[in-house]
């Protein structure tokens, strides 16, 4: 693995020739960037929330988290709640920012190299476009076609007047958090801000009121 690290370190050298690069450059880029990529990266917490209308008609999410510091428990739990709850692509909807791109393809690609199985609402393999409407992007959303650039939850968030969920720490962090101070918590905590975050990001781009805190539940597995 490390003979294929440094391989992709060379895709962002200037300098040219991998081997001259050093083993400083290489660690100080696997610290950096390793994590983005599933090949080389883990999954240590996932967390997702779902929109509902209580018994009075009034609109609330849900938010949980699964955290643990093995990677397949955390898999099997979602991959149950997923097959259990949320399994029928036809008039169910997955929301999140960039998830075409980021998520859903690192959340399956971490399966497959865990020997487990892709749930049928995130299996896109060989799919028409039209097969993966059920999967609602709200970076596409606000590109309105627009393909130039890339615009960060953060930054969309802070455009619209939604609180940004990185009081604490942001996604750079997360690797510092897990292996220096070993606090799964605190990463849970984040992700399910990120979480909240879109949640709100969703309602305003369709126009509608923001949640308050009576119409929120947080709930960590």
């Amino acid at each position: 693995m490390q003979y294929h690290w440094q391989r992709k370190c060379k895709a962002w050298s200037t300098q040219g020739d991998a081997e001259a690069l050093g083993e400083e450059l290489y660690e100080k880029l696997y610290s950096e960037k390793a994590g983005i990529y599933a090949e080389f990266g883990r999954i240590v917490c996932i967390s997702m929330g779902y929109l509902y209308k209580d018994e009075n008609g009034v609109l609330k999410t849900k938010i949980k988290s699964f955290y643990s510091e093995t990677e397949t428990e955390i898999l099997a739990q979602f991959n149950e709640l997923l097959e259990k709850y949320f399994n029928n692509p036809t008039n169910q909807y997955l929301l999140g920012h960039n998830i075409k791109e980021f998520d859903i393809p690192y959340i399956c690609r971490r399966l497959i190299i865990n020997g487990m199985d892709v749930p049928k609402i995130l299996d896109l393999a060989g799919k028409k476009p039209w097969e993966s409407k059920h999967l609602l992007d709200t970076l596409e959303w606000w590109k309105f076609g627009d393909y130039k650039s890339f615009t960060s939850l953060d930054l969309l968030a802070s455009v619209l007047g939604i609180e940004s969920s990185k009081s604490d720490i942001d996604g750079s962090q997360v690797g510092g958090v897990f292996y220096e101070e070993n606090d799964l918590k605190r990463i849970a905590k984040y992700c399910e801000r990120d979480v909240l975050v879109l949640v709100q990001l969703f309602l305003r781009l369709q126009n509608q009121k923001l949640l308050g805190e009576d119409q929120i539940e947080m709930t960590q597995f």
